[in-house]
């Protein structure tokens, strides 16, 4: 039943939403996510990423790093090589593919987020799909809302964190001989410690680790790439090759090669699952429109860097064979290519790099599910307390246990939440061109830093409170209303 209800999803349904909402979104927006690609880096650059406001709200870059902890996992490591083994090098193909035009939906669906976040009484924001779908598409869509939530707690509250833990505990297992109870044990203590500190202290961890981890790990594929330069243009042709099935031999296939490509690099960049737009929403920034640009750019680091890193680490291996497959499969090749470049330390690295990608997706997983727990109920901290202790048991459990139909589960939910999601985005298409609209108008304008004004948008049902303008930026905002020019 798992593998029927998977491939209608991933085959059929979630091929065409999709590819449908990713090109229709980039089209639409004259492609956003290569218009604005210098401006990442200009608000990662500048002052206002790392703003927090006198109500102590999360800065944009705490919330980009916050995403990338939830990006940059397993799917880094395990699913690039679960991709290569079953769908060829040309996964990799669909992958990139997958990330680039991934861009443009996170970016519309992070920047709805922070349109429609609401204002919270202990200082910070909430939202995501569930509140862009009762808020943007109206109060008879909440029986939506309420289903997409419920998916996000099974998905992301429950099944990745135990997965997650699975493949920590089985990768220190393959490394150090470490046996899985005290891996998860010692892991459950760790996440124990950070997520009864809630976000903000989930966000100050990230701030820190995120940068390191995915530097380092960027770094040693740097490397390898340096010791196997004159082979680099070989692996890229057999990627494209192998994409459109021109190497018969190599994976299962032009088809398997498609659908591993989607289905893994959605599972990796999350770009269309509504998942990072819970994190998107809870930053202070002066317009939705810069977080969604910060949140494309999360996109481009998970799929077009980091998993690259992992794919050319692989390819350019004795460790796998494009003419038989791999010998060893998942987390287990990760570290069997590496460490045919780099001799058996680098099995160690690869262990610790999961770990530490691991640990961030297990924060980031546990933020979405209480964010969904309060999409039902806001103030009953016994529920959320109960929650965080479960997360503590599951992450034990799921280090000591087969998660074969844990799995199975797990992509089956994903893609529901991916086609909920991708329909809500759909009826919101013109909200979403709306928002872009306000930013693309003041930029024209000379404006190096657009203010979203919420009493211009009456009809769009938000909260003031979310939107209480800076003191600095109300008097900018004023001047601009009353003619001055604009610096």
């Amino acid at each position: 039943m798992l593998d029927m209800l998977n491939d209608l999803l991933w085959g059929k349904v979630l091929l065409v939403l999709l590819v449908g909402v990713g090109i229709g979104f980039t089209v639409a927006s004259r492609f956003v996510q290569f218009r604005y690609f210098g401006e990442m880096f200009r608000i990662l650059g500048s002052g206002q990423a790392f703003k927090r406001n006198k109500h102590g709200h999360l800065s944009s870059f705490q919330a980009l790093v916050l995403s990338v902890a939830g990006r940059v996992g397993g799917g880094n490591i395990a699913g690039v090589a679960v991709a290569i083994t079953l769908g060829g090098p040309g996964a990799i193909f669909w992958m990139w593919l997958v990330g680039l035009m991934g861009m443009a939906t996170s970016f519309l669906e992070c920047t709805l987020a922070q349109t429609y976040k609401e204002a919270e009484g202990d200082g910070t924001y909430r939202g995501g799909p569930a509140y862009y779908i009762v808020k943007g598409l109206g109060k008879q869509w909440r029986w939506l809302a309420a289903f997409y939530s419920v998916l996000l707690l099974l998905t992301f509250g429950f099944a990745f964190t135990a997965l997650q833990s699975y493949a920590v505990a089985t990768s220190f297992g393959d490394a150090f001989g470490v046996p899985v109870l005290y891996s998860g044990i010692a892991l459950a203590m760790l996440v124990g410690l950070i997520i009864f500190g809630g976000i903000k202290r989930i966000a100050r961890i990230s701030e820190v680790l995120v940068p390191f981890m995915a530097v380092s790990y960027i770094a040693i594929a740097l490397l390898v790439i340096a010791m196997n330069i004159t082979e680099i243009p070989g692996v890229i042709v057999l990627i494209v090759k192998s994409a459109f099935g021109l190497e018969p031999l190599i994976g299962g296939g032009i088809g398997a090669a498609i659908m591993m490509g989607l289905k893994r690099g959605l599972f990796s960049n999350e770009a269309g699952l509504g998942s990072a737009p819970n994190v998107a929403a809870v930053a202070y920034v002066p317009h939705p429109a810069n977080q969604g640009i910060v949140q494309a750019f999360s996109v481009f680091i998970d799929t077009v860097i980091i998993c690259s890193a992992t794919a050319f680490v692989i390819l350019l291996s004795g460790a796998y064979d494009p003419t038989v497959g791999a010998g060893v499969e998942g987390i287990a090749l990760t570290q069997a290519a590496l460490a045919d470049h780099v001799g058996e330390w680098g099995r160690t690295f690869v262990s610790l790099a999961l770990l530490l990608f691991a640990f961030s997706t297990i924060l980031y997983n546990y933020y979405l599910g209480e964010n969904s727990l309060n999409f039902f109920s806001r103030d009953n901290q016994n529920l959320f307390n109960a929650f965080r202790v479960a997360i503590v048991l599951l992450v034990c459990w799921g280090a000591t246990t087969d998660l074969g139909t844990v799995f199975g589960f797990a992509d089956v939910t994903m893609g529901l939440l991916a086609v909920v999601n991708l329909i809500a985005l759909i009826m919101l298409f013109k909200c979403g061109l709306r928002i872009l609209k306000d930013f693309d108008g003041q930029r024209r304008q000379g404006i190096k830093q657009p203010i979203f004004d919420a009493n211009q948008h009456p009809d769009l049902d938000l909260d003031p409170k979310a939107w209480e303008l800076e003191p600095e930026e109300a008097e900018a905002l004023k001047q601009r209303l009353e003619g001055v020019p604009a610096k």
